[in-house]
Parts: structure tokens; C-alpha cells; sequence
């Protein structure tokens, strides 16, 4: 800019009109704003070095399958049936003699080769269940790989290859530096035609699809079927992305892919080929986001952060973790919902002793939590809550429900553990907050106002509490065939 500026600036002298200074000036500055705006768009003139530097790096990938097939290929014909000589005399004359044999069925995707010893990255669905796995170099030549190990959660693979010299290979980038607008280049082997360049910019950033750790890169550049585990690249040259999914009506690219952000794809290559599986945090709670008057009804100011459900024996509890409790920070990350914190528990180390920040009480509490496996406890059902006595039997119509006590019969008909307390949901009136809400017949409430209720009376002095403290809800725990959850309704 100050070479621009010095270019443009006339010699001052009194021979000068001033009106051309003037026009000089407004040159000068008509030249250094179309420069900003050439540099603000960033648009390069070609791909072509950046493609040739990272394409040796780039993969083909065959997966091989063998798939068994019927013995009898015309299933309404019974074996030994005096018509099953006559079919397989039919299928010998057309030349179809070999039903019945084991089939090889093939299929393809793309990968990137992330260091010179071999390791290869790619999708889990690319290589799920495939017997045989050869790579495709762009420098033509091929080699048989081995599964490293896999996670469906992020829909991640690693392979690795033995070869006699160094392979090329790239690098991951930071795709939290990633922006809205930034071009990127997406590589691989799309429909079968192999080592395809597509070009376009990054979309949105943290989209998800359908898992837990879902941290999406979405972008317009082309993607089809068989470009699954080939590398989106930053303009450097950096994997920012794993190609994953499209969204389209006809299977066919229309704009708009995914790509597994490489912040989130490198800790589980890290850990694959460390461990040859994941190993991922595990905090051992049930929680649900922060709505605006589930916020209201506990007095937070905003509607922020992960409240915590159900606390089974594990992690957590060991903390003082407990139901009720709205987690605002783990490990010094602020925590905006659910999905945020169950990503960053995900990324955090087993056995890591972290601080968690919760409100309770109409206050913060710093915890501190020694985490554990997730994959470890996936498998542990999450028990309901017990409680201890049996509540006397009445009935009332309040918030639009028909409520009545736990006896030893409700528990029964409802599937509650013995000596569960709390008041069983009769009826929903359909016209009411309560039925919009979710609530149903056959559910549950534990507690209101973050208190146990174990009568009605018991209800009703949390719905004051409420009035009387000026909110506008009361905040209730409700269990639904035992799944807790937190369901605010209006007091006025």
C-alpha cells in the first residue's frame, strides 16, 4: 500500500495546479481500492501448480469383497425336486453355470497418503467389510494395503502399505483457521474416473449430520460418489477435510458436500495408529441443551450450556457431579450445548483430571473429574434413579395435567423400579403447554424445581416457589420409559 501511495504521489511544486493534486489524489485512490478488492477476493488464477505439488499424494482405492451366493439360483424350486435337473441343463446351455459360486464384488473411493512409511487415510464406509484393498498411486503403480483400524463414529479409516521407497505425502492443516468464502480444492476418484480435481470455497463450517463428533466442512466444489475419502486442500496445500457425503436428490453433486474437518479427522488417525482404535474421554452423564425457559426457570441469564439429566455411577458422579446441574466450562472451554460438549469430552484424554464448571443453586461450582473410556463404558445401560418411599394416593388437575402419586401398582403398570417416587402422568390435556412440551400418559415426574416431588402437595409448593421468586416456569424432571429429561412449564 505505500508503494502504491508513493507511486502516486505528484512532486510538489509551485508550478503544480492544485486541481491536478486533487485529481492525482483521487487516482491514487481509485488504484489502491481496486487493489484491496482484487486482494479481498482471492481468487487465483490456477490450480494447476497446487494440484501437480499434491497430487503423488492423492490415492485410488479398490476394495474387493466375496460375496456368497445361493446355490440354488432359482429359490422356488425346491432341491431334489424332479424339475431341478431341467433348470440346471437351462443355466449350463446360457453359459450361466457358475450361480452358485462366490461372487468378488468391487468398489472405490479415494485416500491421501499422510507420510512416507505408508499410512493412508480414508472413509470407514470406503473400506467396511472389504476382503481385499489395493491402492491406486497417481504415479501408476499399485500395493495391497492392511486395515490399520477404523472409526464409524467419524467415518474414518486407516490403511497402511509397504513400499521399497519414501511415498509422497501431505500434511494436516488447522481447519479452525478455515473461513466461510476460503477456496479450497477438493481431490479424488469420482464415479471411477480417478485422480479428479474439483475446485470451489468452504461453504459453513461446523455442520452435522447424524454423529456425535460431527464437525463438517461444507463447500460447493464437486463431489461424487467415489470421491469418499479423498482430502479437501486449503490453498497451501494442507488436508483441511475428509470428503464424506453429498446432499443430493439424484446421488449426483449439486453443490453442496461435506467434508470431516481435519482438526477432528487428525486426533483419530493419531489415535488409530497409536492404539489401532479410538480412545475417547468419557464423562458419564445424560444431558440436554439449555432452552430459553429451562434458562428462565433456573435463573441463568442465558440459554447456555449442557444440563445434566441423569448421573449413573461413573466418572462424574465420583466428581459431585449431579442431576440438575447446568455444565457452563470443561477443561477451561466454554460449553454453548449438548453437541459441543459431548466433542470436546470426546477430544479430551482418558484418565485426565479436568475442572467442570456448573451452575447449581443459583451459583458456580467448580469439580474436578478424572474421565474415563468412553468406549469402555458404551456398552453400560444407565440406571433409572431410586428413591425410597411410596407416596400417599391422590389425584390433581394442574399445568394441564392429571397427576396421581407412585403407588406399588403405577410402578408396576409403568415399568418403575421399586420404591421410585414421584407423581405419574395420567393424562395430557392436548390444548395445553404440557402436550406441545412432549409430555405424555405413562410419564414420570422426579422432581420440580430441582427438588424431589413425591406427592402433589410436594408439586405445588415448587410452583409457588416459582411465582414467588418472579419466574415465569417451573422446571420439571420427567422420565419418559426411564429416559430423563428436563421440561420447563409456565407457572402464570
Amino acid at each position: 500500500m505505500s508503494k502504491a501511495y508513493a507511486l502516486a504521489m505528484p512532486r510538489l511544486t509551485p508550478r503544480i495546479d492544485p486541481r491536478m493534486w486533487g485529481l492525482a489524489l483521487l487516482g491514487a485512490l481509485a488504484l489502491l481500492a481496486q487493489t484491496v478488492m482484487a486482494e479481498a477476493r482471492g481468487a487465483p488464477e490456477s490450480f494447476a501448480d497446487l494440484a501437480e505439488r499434491v497430487s503423488p499424494a492423492v490415492v485410488n482405492i479398490t476394495t474387493t469383497t466375496v460375496v456368497e451366493v445361493s446355490t440354488n439360483p432359482f429359490p422356488m424350486v425346491p432341491e431334489g425336486s424332479p424339475f431341478e435337473d431341467f433348470f440346471n441343463d437351462f443355466m449350463n446351455r446360457n453359459g450361466q453355470s457358475e450361480q452358485g459360486r462366490p461372487r468378488r464384488s468391487q468398489a472405490l473411493g479415494s485416500g491421501f497418503v499422510i507420510s512416507e512409511d505408508g499410512y493412508i487415510v480414508t472413509n470407514n464406509h470406503v473400506i467396511d467389510g472389504a476382503d481385499e484393498i489395493e491402492i491406486e498411486f497417481f504415479e501408476d503403480f499399485t500395493l495391497p494395503a492392511k486395515l490399520v483400524g477404523t472409526d464409524p463414529n467419524t467415518d474414518i479409516a486407516l490403511l497402511k502399505v509397504e513400499s521399497d521407497k519414501p511415498l509422497k505425502f501431505v500434511t494436516f492443516g488447522d481447519s479452525d483457521n478455515a473461513r466461510v468464502g476460503d477456496w479450497v480444492m477438493a481431490m479424488g476418484n469420482p464415479l471411477g474416473q480417478g485422480f479428479s480435481v474439483s475446485a470451489g470455497i468452504v461453504s459453513q463450517r461446523g455442520r452435522a449430520l447424524s454423529g456425535a463428533y460431527d464437525d463438517f466442512i461444507q463447500t460447493d466444489a464437486a463431489i461424487n460418489r467415489g470421491n469418499s475419502g479423498g482430502p479437501l486442500f486449503d490453498m497451501d496445500g494442507n488436508v483441511i477435510g475428509v470428503n464424506t457425503a453429498i446432499l443430493s436428490p439424484n446421488g449426483g453433486s449439486i453443490g453442496i458436500g461435506f467434508s470431516m474437518a481435519s482438526n477432528v479427522v487428525s486426533k483419530v488417525v493419531d489415535q488409530l495408529r497409536e492404539y489401532g482404535e479410538t480412545r475417547r474421554g468419557w464423562l458419564g452423564v445424560r444431558i440436554q441443551d439449555v432452552t430459553e425457559d429451562v434458562a428462565e426457570a433456573m435463573g441463568l441469564e442465558e440459554a447456555r450450556g449442557a444440563l445434566v439429566t441423569d448421573v449413573p455411577d461413573g466418572p462424574a458422579k465420583d466428581g459431585g457431579v449431579q442431576s440438575g446441574d447446568v455444565i457452563l466450562s470443561f477443561d477451561g472451554v466454554e460449553v454453548e450445548d449438548t453437541r459441543e460438549l459431548v466433542r470436546t469430552v470426546g477430544e479430551a484424554e482418558v484418565g485426565k483430571a479436568v475442572r467442570v464448571v456448573v451452575f447449581r443453586d443459583g451459583g458456580t461450582q467448580t469439580l474436578m473429574v478424572t474421565l474415563g473410556r468412553r468406549e469402555e463404558a458404551e456398552s453400560t445401560a444407565f440406571p433409572d434413579a431410586d428413591t425410597q418411599s411410596p407416596a400417599t394416593p391422590e389425584t390433581i388437575k394442574m399445568l394441564g395435567l392429571t397427576l396421581q402419586p407412585l403407588n406399588d401398582e403405577l410402578r408396576e403398570q409403568l415399568g418403575a423400579p421399586t420404591g421410585t417416587e414421584g407423581l405419574a402422568v395420567m393424562d395430557v390435556a392436548e390444548d395445553s403447554e404440557a402436550f406441545e412440551k412432549g409430555l405424555r400418559a405413562g410419564d414420570v415426574i422426579t422432581e420440580a424445581g430441582q427438588q424431589k416431588v413425591a406427592s402433589v402437595s410436594d408439586l405445588k409448593a415448587r410452583v409457588e416457589d416459582a411465582r414467588d421468586g418472579g419466574r415465569k416456569t417451573v422446571l420439571l424432571l420427567v422420565r419418559s420409559a426411564g429416559e430423563p429429561r428436563f421440561i420447563a412449564l409456565g407457572v402464570e
